[in-house]
């Protein structure tokens, strides 16, 4: 099988679960939203999670693809799968005892953590304590969801994606069930039940398949192995790296908690912005780079840098072709989009008013953060640590600056595009030391094929607006679920007109989606 079949079947997998897991986690965001609006409790919670949620991906996710499935990939390409699952029975050991670690420091220094993250909420002791006391209750989240990103860098290592990609689905699960069922008894301590409950599911849900491979971590529990040294070194840029847009998205909070300047409500408007921002993020962007690295180790292990550069150029392509009619689509049916989902219960005007700016500036630095997660994988497939740290420590004072000089006019808009500049141009300077890296990326034939994807997009967005308002004035549309059919039928037929556009553009890998239709049926 070629290696953008390969990469299609298994995105197309992790896609799937990936699905599941965002429908779920659109019904727990419509749950919180009418329970907690944005209201003091909401933006106590959500910047409570922040730290755990920035720890996935320092110790979880983001170190663990970053930086152990090339290394797994290598020692399984080049020695086999005696050697393989040495090195992985190591470093479950390994993991295990740092989980813990940072769980335990995380829940003894919560009051110094909060101080930082949070620095806006001491004007209201209150809600400052409540923090505190979230954050103590949701860091043993770190300790379940890092050894589920631990399982998931083995799995995806042996090609195996189905049930590491499922594993979120059942945390969104969890949080809905707990939520509903304990709200009226003990309120947003269901919810934080919930979290832990799913995080830890998310790994016991691995541990069969695990085992079935041959994971057999304590009968051999043990922490030296000859590549451990190279692994560790490894992790700490690598994970800094890989977790840059969500640090991104932990200073924005930060500032958010400033309500004097930016107004209230804004820590939680930014956090749901997110989530609809996230939709076509993690369906398809997230599912292209997650299967796309181990493919993209192994042309490196066997030194092929043409196939590497043929597999880049196919991820990039891909997530251009989904990401860019998204980010418009946001963009110009923004309003609609957050009334149909949160404006209920708690989630007032206000609320819609704030999540629609952020959700505005966000979207337009979709493709970057798609392109980030295809770029980086490759720095990381070619063992180099350095240059995606250096880029990303730069991005995040690019953040810090335009934040700073954006929010007092801005208010929340302001944090929301600051956060846009800084992951474009944490884009383009990946662009341009991987060329420096690997010799030339085809750059101007990508960049075509960019604008063209952008130009049929932009007419689709505003297509798709004013087929809306005429649907809605035509059908009429008042309740939040004849909204949603109109919105629907507005987004289907602008779809297929994008399909056209594209197809008249000349966008390749639209006739061959088309081919692929044609096939299947």
């Amino acid at each position: 099988m070629s290696s953008s079949k390969s990469i299609a079947k298994s995105a197309s997998i992790i896609g799937s679960a990936t699905l599941l897991s965002r429908i779920l986690g659109f019904i727990r965001d419509v749950i919180i939203a009418r329970f907690f609006g944005t209201g003091a409790v909401c933006d106590a919670f959500i910047m409570a999670f922040s730290i755990p949620n920035l720890l996935r991906d320092l110790v979880g996710e983001g170190a663990t693809n970053a930086a152990v499935v090339p290394v797994l990939t290598d020692e399984l390409t080049k020695n086999g799968k005696e050697e393989f699952w040495k090195l992985a029975h190591v470093l479950f050991s390994i993991f295990l005892v740092i989980l813990a670690g940072v769980t335990v420091l995380g829940v003894v220094f919560a009051p110094a953590i909060v101080s930082v993250i949070a620095f806006g909420f001491k004007v209201s002791p209150e809600k400052f304590q409540q923090t505190i006391i979230f954050t103590r209750l949701l860091f043993p989240f770190i300790f379940f969801i890092g050894l589920a990103a631990y399982g998931m860098g083995v799995l995806n290592t042996l090609k195996h994606f189905t049930m590491p990609s499922l594993g979120p689905a059942l945390l969104n699960a969890s949080i809905i069930i707990c939520t509903i069922i304990l709200y009226r008894s003990i309120g947003i301590y269901g919810l934080i039940l919930g979290v832990l409950i799913g995080g830890s599911l998310q790994f016991i849900v691995q541990i069969p398949v695990l085992i079935r491979k041959g994971f057999m971590p304590f009968r051999q529990f043990r922490f030296y192995h000859s590549k451990i040294k190279e692994i560790l070194k490894l992790m700490g840029p690598r994970a800094i790296g890989a977790c840059v847009y969500q640090v991104n998205f932990v200073i924005s909070r930060m500032l958010a908690s400033w309500q004097a300047v930016v107004g209230a409500g804004a820590v939680s408007g930014l956090y749901y912005a997110n989530r609809l921002f996230q939709f076509p993020l993690a369906i398809f962007a997230i599912s292209i780079a997650q299967a796309s690295l181990p493919t993209m180790s192994e042309h490196v292990a066997r030194q092929d840098i043409k196939r590497l550069k043929e597999t880049l150029s196919f991820s990039l392509r891909n997530v251009f072709l989904v990401t860019v009619p998204a980010a418009c689509g946001l963009i110009f049916l923004r309003y609609p989009i957050i009334r149909i989902f949160f404006q209920r219960g708690k989630f007032d005007e206000y609320s819609t008013f704030i999540t629609s700016q952020a959700l505005l500036y966000y979207s337009i630095g979709l493709f970057a953060v798609s392109g980030i997660k295809i770029l980086v994988n490759c720095f990381y497939s070619l063992h180099d640590t350095r240059t995606p740290v250096k880029i990303a420590f730069f991005s995040l004072i690019v953040n810090v600056i335009f934040s700073l000089l954006l929010m007092a006019p801005l208010k929340i808009a302001g944090l929301a595009l600051a956060s846009t500049i800084a992951v474009i141009f944490n884009f383009s300077m990946l662009m341009i030391y991987l060329r420096k890296r690997i010799g030339a990326l085809d750059e101007i034939a990508l960049f075509i094929f960019f604008i063209k994807v952008a130009l049929c997009a932009i007419v689709t967005g505003i297509s798709a607006y004013w087929l809306f308002q005429i649907i809605c004035t035509t059908l009429g549309g008042v309740s939040a679920v004849v909204l949603g059919i109109n919105l629907i039928l507005a987004v289907f037929i602008s779809a297929l007109l994008f399909f056209l556009l594209a197809k008249i553009a000349g966008i390749e890998e639209v006739n061959k989606i088309e081919k692929w239709i044609l096939k299947k049926r």
